[in-house]
């Protein structure tokens, strides 16, 4: 029987990865502004996004092609075995070095700078897009500086596994020096991206579809949103001032700049130029600024520039999250009032959709997420035991009595969609963990540094996440793979890396339970600081009081009321927050002396007319209750009498000159006990 061709499995994998590339420039594009981002930038972040998600597809044409040798079978999309190894070489070690090593060389351009190359990798180029000096030599040592104690740990295991590997492969005629190298290389960058991908897949395997189920209810996503608010306004609040303090820094810096060196005088009218500081502009309080050092050097201005710089993107990032969060709020807020207002009958439709039909959807989503993630959890679990018993491998394999063509075109289809829920569960985890600094993606105003960061986490993710997807399927298909015969046989070179890489997926279970038990707020209780923005930490109710509030004054400034959005949020147009047209708000620092949160908050907490289920609310209304009581009851006459005969001392009546108590007063004696007063006029303080 002639072999068929794969022709149409090629124009198949040609436009896959057309289409992965298109995906890839928009998601940049969304992030980044294309037109000013160096292309030194550009080119590797864009390579770290796109080969890791070319191998979404590149498992199941694995899986399919190495299958069975069935020509007339469905075998789906298939390659031929030497394609399949060159695209597996292709993506693995430019990913690989991307990642780890120093490989590639870029033409970098620079307005003050002469053309050179040099080579970067995704740690090096984010500390060098970080660096605050002008010269591309200075910030590239700046960047191996930085870098150095990651270097040095890494050598540091590579060598202790260097000494493993070699000694347990001393008796084993049949590798070479080389090979054993390369499996050492591959086995250890493996074993380091696994057990971050298991842990961070292990938080969002849990969070993505309870997230989805608790955004079923529009009340509920209103008050999450509500409770949110605070802490986004606070350290708003907190970027714009760290902010207000690093430029008044450049503008007392430009105030001496005649006694600055003259080859730094345009470096501080550069920082200046950047800032768009008017002279005039009010100063922060000097103690909280401090002075420029006497003697201004090349390094306290890079690092001057690095705080400017670090301070714009994270005043950027939460005025995107405060502005995002207020456009949903009085979206959903709009939703809520739609059916008490008057509203033309043309928006019924758009109102069921958005109240009714999206949160069914949500709901299903996050059950259906939620079944396959406990078929994940099952399958880490059983698949090296038992592993026909891995819903993984059975939902992939349709054919198992047949020795040829056991993966169709369907079973790639579901073993992509395995792979890719994985690859997003690690990924969201990655946006809730609050150890990576100041790193956050911000549309179009994306920090360099946190875009190199951000890639290099989907690019040390995705390979680990691959191959443990794989030996979740019987392995008389996983290891017939290509894959498996570039990867697999050497991380099993030795016992120790086999037996991780069998075993070490099960601790999967110790971050499901921690983030479906809550034990993240448990462990922020006890130790003072959380390492997970987990959504069961509510500060009570208050706080989203206070954030319905703050959320009310920012649309009113803006000139839009929540109950006048409506119209035009059902029609898909949304309100724009004032703080979209103008980064730069001083009026928010004026007269705030370093505070801006309690000023904030105790105003916040004034207009407390909603009904309250707080302790605070049970203890106000129980003596409100006692003093009603007290009120009532007429005071006898023998203790009017003695309030008569005893009068009070000069210092005490308060200007009356008679010392005597009224009557009305006496009345209210009761009820002075508990918090009331003759000028409270009824009110109970407590």
């Amino acid at each position: 029987m002639a072999p068929s061709s794969s022709v149409g499995s090629d124009v198949f994998a040609v436009l896959a990865l057309l289409s992965i590339s298109a995906t890839v420039v928009l998601l940049l594009r969304y992030y980044l502004p294309l037109r000013t981002t160096p292309a030194y930038l550009l080119i590797p972040v864009f390579l770290a996004l796109a080969l890791p998600s070319s191998i979404v597809f590149l498992v199941p044409i694995d899986l399919a092609s190495s299958s069975g040798t069935d020509t007339d079978g469905q075998r789906g999309i298939w390659l031929p075995n030497n394609v399949m190894l060159v695209a597996w070489r292709l993506a693995y070690w430019l990913t690989f070095c991307l990642t780890w090593f120093v490989n590639s060389a870029t033409h970098l351009q620079y307005t003050r700078a002469k053309t050179s190359h040099l080579g970067f990798v995704l740690p090096l180029l984010g500390e060098y897009c970080d660096s605050g000096y002008r010269e591309p030599k200075d910030r590239f040592i700046y960047s191996l500086r930085s870098n150095a104690r990651y270097q040095l740990i890494t050598l540091s295991l590579g060598t202790a596994g260097a000494i493993y590997f070699f000694w347990q492969n001393r008796h084993d005629h049949t590798t070479n020096k080389a090979t054993t190298l390369k499996a050492l290389v591959m086995a250890m960058a493996y074993a380091y991206g696994l057990v971050l991908a298991i842990y961070l897949m292990g938080h969002g395997l849990v969070a993505i579809p309870r997230r989805l189920i608790r955004d079923a209810s529009v009340s509920a996503r209103l008050k999450r949103l509500q409770s949110h608010a605070p802490g986004i306004h606070d350290k708003l609040d907190e970027a714009i001032e760290d902010l207000h303090k690093v430029e008044t820094q450049v503008l007392q810096l430009r105030q001496r700049k005649n006694t600055i060196p003259r080859d730094l005088q345009d470096w501080v009218e550069e920082l200046y130029d950047m800032s768009s500081l008017p002279e005039s502009r009010p100063a922060v309080t000097h103690a909280s600024v401090p002075a420029p050092p006497p003697v201004v050097t090349e390094r306290y201005l890079a690092e001057l520039s690095r705080k400017v710089k670090r301070a714009r993107h994270k005043r950027a990032r939460f005025t995107g999250e405060w502005n995002h969060l207020v456009r949903q709020a009085a979206r959903f807020q709009s939703l809520i009032d739609f059916p008490s207002s008057q509203r033309p009958k043309a928006a019924n439709m758009r109102y069921h959709v958005q109240v009714h039909v999206l949160p069914t959807l949500r709901a299903i989503a996050g059950v259906f997420l939620a079944c396959a993630s406990i078929g994940l959890l099952w399958s880490e679990v059983v698949h090296e035991m038992e592993p026909k018993l891995s819903l993984v491998g059975m939902s992939v394999v349709h054919h198992p009595s047949s020795s040829r063509g056991q993966i169709g075109f369907a079973g790639q289809m579901i073993s992509a969609a395995w792979l890719l829920y994985m690859c997003a569960a690690a990924l969201y985890s990655v946006t809730e963990v609050k150890v990576w600094g100041n790193r956050a993606l911000v549309r179009r105003q994306t920090y360099a540094e946190s875009a190199c960061w951000y890639s290099l986490q989907v690019a040390k993710l995705t390979v680990p996440l691959s191959f443990n997807f794989i030996t979740m399927i019987d392995p008389t298909i996983s290891e017939g793979t290509t894959f498996y015969g570039f990867l697999g046989r050497l991380i099993n070179l030795t016992p120790v890396i086999g037996n991780f890489s069998a075993y070490f997926p099960i601790v999967v279970l110790i971050p499901v339970v921690a983030t479906l038990f809550n034990l993240y707020g448990k462990v922020k209780n006890v130790i003072g600081f959380g390492v997970i923005e987990d959504e069961h930490d509510e500060q009570g109710a208050g706080t989203w009081r206070e954030g319905r509030i703050l959320i009310e004054r920012e649309l009113q400034a803006d000139g839009s009321q929540l109950n006048l959005a409506s119209s035009s949020l059902l029609s898909s147009a949304e309100p724009s927050p004032r703080h979209s047209a103008d980064l730069n708000r001083p009026s928010r620092l004026n007269n705030n002396n370093g505070r801006p949160s309690a000023a904030r908050r105790a105003a916040a907490r004034m207009p407390e007319e909603d009904e309250d289920t707080s302790d605070r609310a049970f203890f106000q209304d129980v003596g409100q209750r006692m003093r009603n009581t007290f009120d009532t009851v007429e005071t006898p006459a023998w203790l009017r009498e003695i309030g008569e005969v005893i009068k009070k001392p000069r210092w005490m009546n308060g200007g009356n000159e008679d010392g005597a108590q009224s009557s009305e007063e006496g009345g209210n004696f009761f009820g002075k006990l508990f918090g009331g007063s003759s000028s409270d006029n009824g009110n109970i303080r407590l």
